[in-house]
């Protein structure tokens, strides 16, 4: 029997969730419903962020079984479908590259609070993001 499944993360702002979704290609709606998908029988999961991607070849926002919920600690936790998974990576790749997107918006965004400007950003091949700063 097929069923969601709650995968543990370190993510715990909101804001930086949302924007890394969206930095990587993919939209966070707040507040969603994951709905069953097709013949699939176990209950709904209500959401704080859904995940959503623009599919390209329809030219519409396909909607994923995937979302972000809080739990009891104020951490999220990705909840999907397993068996629904359609993107072609594994959803342990895509949630490497929520994190990844995530410590940069973060760390970006909290430098520049405090004066810092990017001077250079770059990913090299092996998808290590170094970012150099300054402050005048």
């Amino acid at each position: 029997m097929s069923h969601f499944t709650n995968i543990k993360t370190k993510l715990k702002d909101k804001d930086f969730l949302i924007k890394a979704l969206h930095s990587i290609g993919y939209t966070g709606t707040e507040n969603v419903l994951l709905k069953n998908p097709s013949n699939h029988q176990h209950e709904e999961v209500q959401v704080e962020i859904g995940v959503t991607k623009y599919d390209t070849s329809l030219e519409v926002m396909r909607p994923m079984t995937a979302g972000f919920k809080i739990n009891d600690d104020g951490v999220f936790e990705l909840v999907t479908e397993v068996d629904t998974w359609h993107e072609s990576f594994p959803i342990e790749r895509f949630l490497q590259k929520v994190t990844q997107a995530y410590a940069r918006c973060a760390v970006v965004e909290t430098a520049q609070s405090k004066g810092f400007n990017v001077t250079t950003e770059q990913k090299d091949v092996d998808n290590t993001i170094e970012i150099v700063m300054e402050k005048w």
